[in-house]
């Protein structure tokens, strides 16, 4: 594999605020370049801070996830110029033995799902921050990014926002599936929002971030804000439980492991065929 010259674009949604998840994702893209000795090349583009866009000279675009309203982007030229790489994205793959590849994470997943219309993006009731089980359909079982995990699997959620109400006419007209649903809650009468969606055979996108390890979790539930809150909605013992579970292999240390490797394999496997 070393022979072939690799280029991937890490868009960056965090729009200049602190975050573990553009280190989370740069330290699995150097892992996987060291571990496969790849000739593997990343560029950084700050989309929503400094409208940076990548061209369409890469094979794999990752994007990731970030803070605030998956609506406030409207009518702002960031959106319509991430809605366009989408679009070229598409086009390219259309016409184009070489697939580009493209992984979406909670912000950037949100925003797809608006641009397509495969569900309903809103408001949350209350902030889901935390590590929770996350349960695949039966789609899910048989995806291979997900290959190496349990149902349910475990992983970092943190939004305001959630994609319900899904639209079974755009699904079937775009070939999409929908991979995973958020953990069933008998005693809420509240629907189960979408965790996961194939979009196409090139492009997936999670709501959860698969990117987050241990490391960078512990950080942030030891701010004294996220303690607090995670103990005001969810109680002390749920707090102490994250904690606890930080160090157990089978949750976000395996999704941290699994996930993102396999739609790298994926990409590059499919490249290195043509």
């Amino acid at each position: 594999m070393n022979d072939i010259n690799l280029k991937v674009a890490v868009i960056d949604m965090n729009n200049g605020f602190p975050n573990q998840g553009m280190r989370g994702i740069q330290e699995i893209l150097h892992r996987y370049k060291i571990y496969n000795q790849l000739n593997l090349t990343v560029d950084t583009f700050d989309i929503r801070q400094k409208g940076e866009v990548p061209d369409l000279s890469y094979n794999i675009y990752i994007s990731s996830g970030g803070p605030g309203n998956p609506y406030d982007g409207e009518g702002q030229k960031w959106e319509a110029d991430f809605f366009d790489l989408l679009d070229r994205i598409d086009d390219f793959n259309l016409v184009n033995e070489d697939k580009k590849h493209v992984f979406l994470i909670c912000h950037s997943f949100q925003l797809a799902c608006r641009k397509y219309g495969l569900g309903e993006v809103t408001n949350r009731k209350s902030n889901a921050f935390g590590i929770f089980p996350i349960s695949l359909t039966e789609a899910g079982e048989n995806e291979r990014i997900f290959y190496g995990l349990y149902n349910p699997f475990y992983s970092v959620d943190s939004r305001d926002w959630q994609v319900v109400q899904p639209n079974q006419k755009v699904f079937e007209k775009m070939g999409a599936q929908l991979l995973a649903l958020e953990k069933e809650r008998p005693h809420v009468d509240l629907e189960r929002c979408m965790m996961a969606i194939r979009f196409s055979p090139y492009m997936i996108g999670t709501q959860f971030h698969p990117e987050a390890d241990p490391i960078g979790m512990k950080m942030y539930l030891l701010l004294d804000e996220k303690k607090e809150l995670i103990i005001k909605n969810h109680g002390k013992e749920k707090y102490d439980d994250m904690i606890n579970s930080l160090e157990n292999p089978d949750r976000i240390m395996l999704t941290q492991s699994v996930i993102l490797p396999n739609f790298l394999d994926e990409a590059i496997n499919a490249y290195q065929a043509v």
